[in-house]
Formats: structure tokens, C-alpha cells, sequence
């Protein structure tokens, strides 16, 4: 699930509940969506909320092949602005204006607008369908026996960037796997003059200020296993249990102590920075390593966070969007034919291509840095965590971006930061606590 106004709701990165939040009240409908294409036979519309990023081209790049593959039918795609998109989503079916397909995200999320998706299993192939990876989260219920209301577009991870020749001249052939481990590597980097971590909102954000979720994925990691996660949405955990405690405070240390740039809140452009040298390690997600990738090459590396007191055995890794079909579409036929493509060899090769990883298994990612990846989660005693924010309740996701960077940036203290959080799940109604 990436964060400015009018700037891309991001491709999973997320800050989606900002999205959510929004109304749309007064607000002129076809200036906001663009000029709905007529539904009609030979027609469909996709909107996205991916911005200029790479999820945007390569979803144009499917959208160009499946023309040339089926010229009867044209295909209208409209970017639409973050600091709306799921609002005028929800207005589009309530004006019947809606698109054929848009870009959802899975978890919590499609579950929450399930109310506007078609079921996808009659309407594609079972096959084929059968080969895509993370089902469980686009499903009803998370339940794949049950109604699909997402087709994945990819494989997301929430992972940390470093630079290797920085690490390596100071003295770290590896990147750090632990918070002892980073604690000393960046008492080093700092004292050769090198800002250790840089956080700040890159090119695709969502809001003006950082991200908190990717780096929540892991500080969760590090204080339950994966499988209690379910204790964060039904209450059995609370927010402000001592584990969780713990492992904020830590994370919030690491502003206080200088590891990374003072300026965190108000920092922008992190992918430019870090790629021109201005810091050793930055926290993203995996849609934006093409990019850096093609500026720095070999010398870019990849690493799970390290918040964790062990070295940590954690990836975070999940399809956190993809595409779904309306209800309310009057042409499933050929929006259906469309995902279909997408699910097909040609488009997969495409998103490959683009450096995204494919959702369907047996097709590769292209870009080396993947197999340093996959080659972790392969190994024995390594965990696959989902994203943190596909899986909390929506309000909790709005609550954090506020708390948690506050916390983050010593504006607030960690434990008031987490009864916010714990005050906001309290006063989720009750069908929303499960």
C-alpha cells in the first residue's frame, strides 16, 4: 500500500486511511473523476492511484499489449489524485459513474468496500486464476473457498535500502540484523560523517511526512510472532502492551540518538537523497527498487529491517494491490477479458520487465536484487509477515500516520502515542473488532 495531496495513493505503501477518510460533499463529481467513458460494449475504464511510479507504467504497458491483442476493444485509463481516490471511488457507484476495474487494495480493505466489487471466480479462468499468489487476502473473509474481489498485481515487500560502499567503508560488509547490530553501525556512520538512516516522504508520497507503517511491519514483528497478529484487530493485544512498548521506544531512539536526519517530518524526496549519497539506509518499499536500482546499480543493496533484539528471520511480504471489477460495470465482459490478459504470460513478462515482481507463480522477477530477497525467505526459520496496514482496522491506519511519526520525531511520547492508538480501536464500532 506511498503518501502528498494530489500525489499517488501509492501501490500498497500506503497511507490509505487518509484516503478513506476523505467526503466528497459538495464536491462537482466529473471535474474530480474525469469524464466517465460511456459503458458500453468495446469500451472499458480503469482508474489507478499509482501516480508516476513504476506500478503506473507497467500497468499502461499491459493496457497498450492487450489493445494490440484485442483492437475491438479501447481501453481508457484515469490516474486518479490520493488524497481521495476511495471516496470518489464510493461516489462513482452512488453517481453510477463507476469504472469497469480500479485499483484496490487487499485485506482490510477490500473487505471494506466489498460492497462495490464483483466476485471475480466466475469471471475468470480457475486455472489460471489458481496460479496467482495471495488470494487469501483479496478474498472474502480471507477465505479463498469464498468470493475474490482482487486479482493481485504484483508482489509487494516492505524492505530497507542500503548503500553497500558506505557500509563498507565503514567497517560492515553486511547490513545490521539486529537493533545491536544497528546501533553500532550507526555510531560508525555517523562518525565518518555519514547520516545512517534518512527518513522523509519520497517521490510517491502520500502525505508530506514519512511512511510509519513499513517500519511498524517490522517493530510488530519483533515483539509477537506473525500468527498473534489477529490479537491487534480483535483486542486481545492492546496497543500499548509492554512488547509493543518496547519495541517503539527503540524505534524512536533512533532520532533521538542521531541515527538518522533531524529533519524526518519535513524531509522530502528520499529516493533522490539517498541515491545521490546523502545517507547509507533508507525504508521503502520494493515498487520503487527499479528505480533506484537504475541510478545506483550493484551498488545498491536490500535488507529486512533489523527491530528486532535477535537477528531478525522476518520479510514483509504480500500482494497488497491489484485489480478488481465494479459491481456496477456494464461491460464485465470485456473487463474480464482484460484481466484475463493480465494474468497471461505476455502481461506477466511485461510487469517482470517493468521491475515489478509478478503476482502469478513461475514467473520471475528480472532485477537481480529480487533474488536476494526471495533467497532470504527461502531460508529455513525465516518468517513472510503481511503488511501491518492491509491488516489493522482502516481508522487504526489513519490514527498512526498522525501518532506514530509524532512519536517518531519526539513530538509525542511513545506511550501517549500507543493509548491513541488503543483509544482509536476502542471507539471502532463493534462489527469492526474481529
Amino acid at each position: 500500500m506511498s503518501r502528498h495531496q494530489n500525489a499517488p495513493c501509492g501501490s500498497r505503501r500506503s497511507f490509505r486511511a487518509r484516503c478513506l477518510g476523505l467526503v466528497f460533499g459538495g464536491l462537482a463529481l466529473g471535474a474530480l473523476m474525469g469524464a466517465a467513458v460511456p459503458a458500453d460494449a468495446g469500451t472499458i475504464t480503469i482508474w489507478h492511484n499509482y501516480g508516476t511510479e513504476v506500478n503506473a507504467t507497467a500497468l499502461n504497458a499491459v493496457v497498450a499489449a492487450f489493445e494490440k491483442a484485442d483492437p475491438d476493444v479501447q481501453v481508457k485509463v484515469i490516474s486518479q489524485p490520493a488524497d481521495n481516490y476511495f471516496a470518489l471511488l464510493t461516489a462513482s457507484a452512488i453517481s453510477h459513474s463507476s469504472p469497469d476495474i480500479a485499483v484496490m487494495w487487499t485485506g482490510v480493505w477490500d473487505l471494506k468496500y466489498a460492497h462495490l466489487l464483483a466476485d471475480l471466480k466466475p469471471l475468470l479462468p480457475a486455472d489460471t486464476l489458481g496460479q496467482m499468489k495471495g488470494l487469501r487476502w483479496a478474498s472474502q473473509d480471507y477465505d479463498t473457498t469464498k468470493a475474490l474481489y482482487v486479482l493481485p498485481l504484483e508482489d509487494q515487500f516492505y524492505i530497507g535500502f542500503y548503500n553497500k560502499d558506505m557500509l563498507k567503508k565503514a567497517g560492515f560488509d553486511t547490513p545490521p540484523r539486529s537493533w545491536s547490530e544497528l546501533a553500532t553501525a550507526c555510531q560508525k556512520l555517523k562518525a565518518d560523517g555519514v547520516t545512517p538512516m534518512l527518513y522523509g516522504s519520497d517521490s510517491q508520497a502520500l502525505s508530506s511526512e514519512f511512511y510509519p507503517f513499513y517500519d511498524l511491519s517490522y517493530l510488530m514483528a519483533g515483539a509477537y510472532p506473525v500468527g498473534l497478529w489477529s490479537g491487534l484487530v480483535d483486542g486481545t493485544i492492546k496497543w500499548t502492551a509492554q512488547p509493543i512498548v518496547e519495541q517503539l521506544q527503540k524505534w524512536a531512539d533512533l532520532h533521538k540518538d542521531g541515527c538518522t536526519n533531524p529533519d524526518v517530518l519535513t524531509t522530502t524526496n528520499i529516493l533522490t537523497k539517498f541515491q545521490a549519497g546523502q545517507a547509507a539506509m533508507i525504508v521503502d518499499g520494493n515498487w520503487n527498487l527499479q528505480q533506484l536500482y537504475d541510478k545506483m546499480g550493484s551498488n545498491l543493496g536490500v535488507f529486512p529491517l533489523p527491530f528486532s533484539d535477535k537477528p531478525t528471520t522476518t520479510v514483509v511480504e504480500l500482494p497488497g494491490d491489484g485489480l478488481s471489477v465494479l459491481k456496477s460495470s456494464k461491460n464485465k465482459k470485456d473487463a474480464a477479458a482484460f484481466l484475463t490478459f493480465l494474468m497471461g504470460s505476455d502481461a506477466q513478462k511485461i510487469l517482470a520487465q517493468s521491475g515489478l515482481v509478478p503476482a502469478r507463480d513461475g514467473v520471475s522477477a528480472t532485477n537481480p536484487l529480487y533474488a536476494d530477497l526471495f533467497a532470504l525467505t527461502a531460508q529455513d526459520g525465516y518468517t513472510k509477515a503481511p503488511m501491518i496496514d492491509n491488516v489493522i482496522q482502516p481508522p487504526l491506519v489513519d490514527v498512526g500516520q498522525r501518532v506514530l511519526n509524532a512519536a517518531f520525531a519526539q513530538q509525542m511520547t511513545v506511550p501517549d502515542a500507543l493509548q491513541k492508538m488503543q483509544d482509536a480501536w476502542d471507539n471502532l464500532p463493534a462489527d469492526q473488532k474481529h
